[in-house]
């Protein structure tokens, strides 16, 4: 008896040190989740409450609560006509995106070409170039290509610089890949395609998955290259439609608060039904390797 409770006492001393290390770990983990949904917590509130209310005590429960901001957003058709046109944007961008980048980054992975690290390096240098250094000279490029005020505008513009982390990304995990498949493929009669199309895309589902989901967030709450290409309201993205509750001496927050919330429902699913692949699409590479 006295043997099995100095086992169980020795069980929870070594319980307790196991956890010891990790305390600091969680607190630094719920440190930044509240940093992060305190902010949205806020919005999201603030959007079932008048102005009055966010004036007088802005981090106040409702009290009543107040549904007419969403109901006099969801009843507006212009709403859902940025809500299309985001839509619009954020798919043609995932999908041009992956098109342009599959291939090449299997280009720079699989094959050998004289000059290929040094057009590898060249393409790597948009890592080197903001995007707010870029805003002239996009602006006129896209004026003289008449692409201003069009959805195809916003779409190529995301795709370009988009293309260089992708690119970066899949073609590590590309190289990754064993090359012992490689000569498998090409043993049973297959050619460069077949590899890349039965053998090399199916494995990097988790990539894509990862790529995917960072371009929609991405590319759902951008407000920078919108505000500078689309004019006309017909146009709009979702984050530009947030203007419309601004006027000269009045600004609609509760309104806004409401339309933000709206606005972030599409982008949490888009990353909760990716998540699962974030961390094992970024990790992957180094175990196919290993």
């Amino acid at each position: 008896m006295y043997a099995l409770v100095q086992q169980r006492r020795f069980a929870q001393r070594r319980i307790i040190q196991k956890s010891v290390p990790l305390i600091p770990r969680y607190i630094i983990c719920v440190a930044v989740a509240i940093f992060v949904l305190v902010p949205m917590l806020v919005a999201i509130l603030g959007g079932f409450r008048t102005n009055a209310d966010l004036n007088s005590a802005p981090f106040a429960l409702p009290n009543p609560w107040h549904f007419e901001n969403f109901a006099g957003i969801v009843t507006q058709p212009v709403f859902w006509l940025s809500f299309w046109n985001s839509l619009v944007v954020t798919v043609a961008t995932v999908v041009l995106l992956l098109a342009i980048s599959c291939p090449a980054a299997f280009v720079f992975a699989r094959m050998d070409f004289p000059g290929r690290q040094m057009v590898f390096n060249f393409l790597l240098i948009g890592f080197l170039f903001p995007f707010a250094m870029a805003i002239l000279p996009l602006y006129i490029m896209l004026r003289g290509l008449g692409l201003l005020n069009t959805l195809q505008g916003v779409i190529l513009t995301q795709v370009a610089f988009g293309v260089p982390a992708t690119v970066l990304i899949l073609r590590n995990f590309f190289w990754a890949i064993p090359r012992e498949l490689e000569d498998a493929t090409y043993i049973d009669g297959g050619t460069p395609v077949d590899f890349f199309w039965h053998v090399l895309l199916p494995l990097a589902r988790p990539a894509l998955a990862v790529i995917a989901m960072l371009t929609m967030v991405a590319s759902w709450n951008n407000f920078l290259l919108p505000l500078l290409t689309l004019g006309d309201q017909s146009t709009w993205t979702l984050p530009l439609g947030i203007m419309q509750f601004q006027t000269e001496h009045l600004t609609d927050w509760a309104a806004i608060m409401a339309y933000i919330t709206l606005c972030m429902i599409p982008a949490i699913i888009f990353y909760l039904l990716a998540e699962r692949y974030l961390v094992s699409g970024l990790t992957t590479s180094g175990a196919l390797r290993g």
